[in-house]
């Protein structure tokens, strides 16, 4: 893991296309703003987490049989 300091108003980038910029320090908090890509996927890490769980969870399913499909369109 790199650990940078900064300062508010201060960036990092990582590759071309990403810039963190931490925009305010208050207290224990710390807001940063990130420049990035529409196309790529950022999220809270919590939330990153819960979505990977949920992922899980529907791959294990049991997926729809072709007889189970054909009864839920009212073709028996």
């Amino acid at each position: 893991m790199l650990i940078l300091t900064r300062k508010s108003g201060e960036s990092i980038t990582i590759g071309d296309d990403v810039k963190i910029t931490v925009v305010e320090v208050k207290g224990k908090q710390v807001r940063i703003g990130i420049d990035a890509p529409r196309s790529y996927m950022i999220h809270r890490e919590e939330v990153y987490l819960s979505i990977q769980e949920e992922n899980r969870r529907a791959a294990k399913e049991s997926p729809l049989s072709i007889a189970g499909l054909k009864h839920l369109f009212g073709k028996h």
